[in-house]
């Protein structure tokens, strides 16, 4: 029997532009190629974990317009054990302008969260017995702080095992840190949780002690190229990143968290569930797109055999 992920998060229409560099302000350029599809961090991330092999409840909230029709249709669509989709009349559906630019194919997005900041209490009161029902929770900060607060109040008390991933950055009270099982910000959102600059895996370990001491148990900081540590306040331990000729990074800390909580729903011990994830996200970032680029549990695990 698969383990239950449920994940919150957001929904944004993605528009990406494939260029040769990023223009400079008041400079355009002519992209090499261009593509609309699903994204945002909670779709992103409900898709990964659905395609590494877990049984997936999304919860999201989009607006009453063209762009929400899409993400009803997407979502019908994407084989999820169940959806739950609120929608309001006063916000557009969350969408995101993103430029993917060189050969090692870095982006720079700029968001309209849109309906993603309007989830009520109520809604989230509806919500819970899919969060109680599930192995795992997943959830990011792409979404109005006191629902975020909500959803992990409700997991803690049925004892859901609950993942942040704290992107895109906001400042949130370590009392709600504390409350998570498992921390998985990049370099920069431990920077800026910290105030230790992460450029590598010796500052990521100092920046994992503080992390510690704000009550964080356990913690993976993701490094790009540099593979993912991962603490547990006593041990730590690099995971290396999987080779790949990246064709587009827009989805690939997304990808991460997503096969990382399905391999945790299944049952897999943390650092080889990590192992996996990072040759997940080695698959996923030679491919276009976010939600659409994420690869089966097949993919990845060839991946990983490659190089072990």
């Amino acid at each position: 029997m698969k383990g239950k992920v449920c994940v919150f998060g957001s929904f944004n229409l993605d528009i990406v532009a494939g260029m040769a560099r990023f223009p400079q302000p008041g400079e355009s350029l002519i992209a090499r190629n261009s593509m609309m599809g699903a994204g945002g961090k909670g779709a992103n991330q409900a898709t990964a974990a659905l395609r590494a092999g877990a049984r997936v409840h999304y919860i999201g909230k989009v607006g009453r317009d063209d762009f929400g029709t899409f993400a009803r249709r997407h979502l019908a669509a994407a084989g999820f054990d169940a959806v739950t989709l609120f929608s309001t009349g006063d916000c557009p559906t969350g969408n995101a302008l993103i430029y993917v630019a060189g050969e090692d194919a870095e982006n720079m997005i700029a968001v309209d969260p849109g309906a993603n900041l309007t989830v009520s209490e109520d809604e989230v009161r509806q919500c819970r017995p899919a969060i109680a029902a599930a192995d795992i929770l997943l959830t990011q900060l792409e979404n109005n702080l006191p629902a975020i607060e909500q959803v992990i109040a409700i997991a803690r008390e049925a004892r859901t095992f609950i993942i942040l991933n704290p992107a895109p950055f906001q400042p949130v009270p370590d009392s709600l840190l504390a409350q998570v099982d498992l921390l998985t910000p990049n370099a920069t959102e431990c920077t800026l949780l910290t105030g230790v600059p992460v450029r590598d895996v010796a500052s990521a370990r100092q920046a994992a002690q503080v992390l510690h001491a704000k009550g964080i148990r356990l913690l993976i900081v993701t490094l790009g190229t540099q593979g993912a540590l991962f603490s547990d306040g006593e041990n730590s331990e690099l995971i290396p990143a999987f080779p790949a000729q990246p064709k587009d990074t827009t989805g690939a800390g997304d990808a991460f968290n997503g096969a990382l909580a399905a391999q945790l729903a299944n049952q897999v011990p943390l650092a080889d569930a990590a192992r996996f994830a990072a040759a997940y996200a080695a698959v996923c970032v030679e491919r276009a797109g976010a939600a659409g680029s994420m690869p089966s549990y097949e993919e990845a695990l060839e991946r990983q055999q490659a190089f072990a």
